[in-house]
Parts: structure tokens; C-alpha cells; sequence
């Protein structure tokens, strides 16, 4: 997901490793739409005759095709592993619906990767942001079907111990009371202006890989970490929100998900990335003590 490493001393065959998984992807979508066609012309009523709207449906969009393209041929690969990619990847595939089913994926960062994650997800809503407002103009000016917005963050990589010892003093900051995050300027943790479409949409996959967090006037992580872990406690859906964080092997990542996300809601660790499924308010009081309700984990 980082902009400010191009990574050039990566091998080649990563890129083609990920233009394969971009392109497995549409195969896998393609043969379930297949399937769903054969079995209709199988109907004792008759055959029935694929229409052009059906065609187009099932034409890979512009995005699927450049992301082939680009990751076949660029030196510029993403940061995270192939091994890494494909945790996401294989909870994309999993989904009720199987590959190509739509869903909500909300994405930390901007970067090398973000045509992949868009191109895993044809149907449903992908949405960036990206800290670096002139990154932004540079990514969608290659790639202008991307969905992405520039955010500000309230936080530097350097408050992370004061923000981590002195959270549970704000009431704002508690489980019970951090949600709505739009307007919740008491909690510092929360990320309370970004654009209405995040406070509008239930998440289904968040994937945390920004902002920056390697020096100490950063943003870091911190409010990313936490605010996802509130989006997914309250989720009105069906299922847990899929969280995955990655630099896990970072001081200020690591507290922060044991923190927010929990272990006991871990449920992969591969690589520097972590993969975590937070239940429910509903489904989590369901299973705990009424003492220990208004606490994270």
C-alpha cells in the first residue's frame, strides 16, 4: 500500500504473481457464471437464450483489465506479500455468494495495490482513503475509476503511549459511546470527518495499510485501528467485519490491535499481517458477562 517505496529491487514475478491472481479471479467468476448458465438451459421449460445485458454483465470491467496489465508489467509491486494477499483473497472467495458476490471493502491507503483489492470486488463498493491529497490526484489520473478521497488525521505516531494509557478516561472513547464516530471530536481516537459515504455503508473488509506510521510526526495508525474496531461492533449485518492490519511487526500496530481488535478475534496471522473478525455488538454481548460489555476485548 505504501506510495513512498517503489520497491524496485522486488523480483519481477511478483507483479506476474499478481497479475495470475487479478486473472484467476475472473476465471473463478467466469465459471460460476457459467455454471449459473448451464443450469438454466438444463430447466425442463427449455433453453433460454442468454441476453446482451447478461453478456455485458459478465465482461471484466476496465479496472480487471488494467490491473492485468499493469501488475504483468510493471517493476512496481505492493508491499505486502503474495502470501499476505492472499489471506484477503481467500476470505473474497469464501463470501456467501461465492467470487464476484458484491460487497463493501474499505481500504487505508492508496497505493501500489489498490487496482488489485478494486478489481477483487467488480459489483460491490471499494472505497480509499489516502492521507496524501496529491497522491490521490497522481493515482487517479492512471487510474480514474478508482473511488478514493483524501482525509485528515488528528493523531502523530508520537501520542500513541498517551493515547493508549489515557483513552479509558474519556467517555467518548468507551465501546457503548464512541459510535456514531461522525462528530465525535472527545474521543481523539475517533475518526470523526471523513467523507459521509464511510459513516453511510456497513463495511464488510477493512483492510488497515495506512496512513504513514514510521516517524514521529505521522499520523500512525492508531485511529485507524480504533475506529474500524467500532465500525465492526456495530454492524447491523449479518456476520463479522473482516479486518485485516498489516506492518503488524510495528510497536504502535501490534498494541493497538490487542488493544481494539483483540486476539481472541484473530483468526490468521501470516507474514506482517493479521487478520481479525470482529463480531457484532449483538452477537458479542450475546456470549459475555454484563460486567465486561462496555470493554473492547
Amino acid at each position: 500500500m505504501k506510495k513512498w517505496s517503489f520497491l524496485s529491487e522486488r523480483p519481477w514475478f511478483m507483479g506476474l504473481g499478481l497479475a495470475c491472481l487479478v486473472a484467476g479471479a475472473l476465471l473463478i467468476t467466469s465459471f460460476m457464471r457459467l455454471d449459473d448458465v448451464s443450469s438454466r438451459i438444463c430447466l425442463l421449460t427449455g433453453a433460454q437464450i442468454k441476453t446482451a445485458d447478461d453478456r455485458e454483465s459478465n465482461m471484466p470491467t476496465p479496472t480487471q483489465l488494467q490491473a492485468i496489465l499493469h501488475y504483468a508489467t510493471s517493476r512496481v509491486v505492493p508491499q505486502q506479500s503474495l502470501e499476505e494477499i492472499t489471506v484477503s483473497f481467500n476470505v473474497i472467495k469464501s463470501r456467501e455468494g461465492g467470487f464476484g458476490a458484491p460487497f463493501n471493502f474499505l481500504v487505508f491507503g492508496l497505493g501500489h495495490d489498490s487496482l488489485m483489492w478494486d478489481s477483487f470486488n467488480p459489483r460491490g463498493t471499494t472505497l480509499f482513503l489516502e492521507e496524501d491529497q496529491k497522491w490521490v490526484q497522481t493515482v487517479l489520473q492512471k487510474a480514474p475509476n478508482l473511488r478514493a478521497h483524501h482525509v485528515q488525521y488528528r493523531t502523530q505516531l508520537r501520542e500513541a503511549d498517551e493515547l493508549i494509557s489515557s483513552y479509558r478516561a474519556e467517555p467518548k472513547c468507551a465501546p457503548s459511546e464512541a459510535a456514531p464516530l461522525q462528530g465525535n471530536k472527545k474521543c481523539r481516537l475517533a475518526l470523526d470527518n471523513l467523507p459521509q459515504e464511510v459513516y453511510d455503508k456497513e463495511w464488510d473488509l477493512i483492510m488497515i495499510d495506512a496512513p504513514r506510521g514510521y516517524y514521529a510526526e505521522a499520523p500512525g495508525r492508531m485511529a485507524a485501528i480504533f475506529s474500524a474496531a467500532v465500525m465492526g461492533r456495530n454492524r447491523r449485518g449479518s456476520g463479522p467485519t473482516h479486518v485485516f492490519l498489516h506492518d503488524i511487526d510495528r510497536k504502535v500496530e501490534k498494541t493497538f490491535a490487542q488493544e481494539f481488535l483483540c486476539r481472541k478475534y484473530r483468526v490468521n496471522a501470516v507474514g506482517r499481517l493479521w487478520h481479525f473478525e470482529i463480531p457484532s455488538v449483538v452477537a458479542a454481548n450475546a456470549s459475555r458477562p454484563a460486567a465486561s460489555r462496555d470493554t473492547f476485548c
